[in-house]
């Protein structure tokens, strides 16, 4: 996950000339984010979804981390209406998702993942899998930082126009 500190500096100005439409999209899929992974996963609690393990300290901030996140990701989606041209949609749209799924799998329950608990039992899901969450939503993380980075910084790329 390279990235020069000038990919720092546009991203930074790209954030600067953001519009309200663009941080109003944001907010919206930062709080999409905060619920669609939250509820499921009982860190935003609910009548529909349950835990048999209960929250750790750590997924409240790893949640809001991830939906910060994904909320800026999407949000470099949305075309400005001045902008001529938009960021290559190959740049960071994989790490976002990536990064997006394994927070989904960094604070959920462990022993409530089925897969988790055919692979490793509800023994293994606490003795293995538990102790890797919190690493897993470090990884998550850095997967979609790294995705706004790339998708922020190519905002403010002069376009290469073809000549006829």
């Amino acid at each position: 996950m390279s990235s020069s500190p000038r990919s720092w500096s546009r991203a930074g100005a790209a954030l600067r000339g953001w519009q309200t439409r663009q941080w109003a999209v944001a907010g919206a899929g930062a709080l999409a984010t905060a619920i669609l992974v939250g509820a499921p996963t009982d860190v935003v609690p609910n009548p529909l979804f349950g835990r048999s393990v209960p929250v750790q300290w750590w997924n409240y901030p790893a949640l809001a981390v991830t939906a910060v996140l994904a909320g800026i990701v999407l949000s470099t989606y949305v075309r400005p209406p001045s902008a001529p041209s938009e960021p290559d949609p190959r740049k960071g749209g994989r790490l976002g998702a990536v990064g997006g799924a394994l927070s989904f799998f960094a604070v959920g329950c462990p022993v409530c993942n089925k897969l988790v608990l055919v692979l490793l039992g509800a023994s293994g899901a606490m003795s293995y899998w538990a102790p890797l969450q919190p690493l897993l939503a470090v990884v998550s993380a850095g997967l979609l930082a790294e995705a706004a980075l790339r998708r922020l910084s190519s905002q403010t790329v002069c376009p290469v126009t073809a000549s006829a």
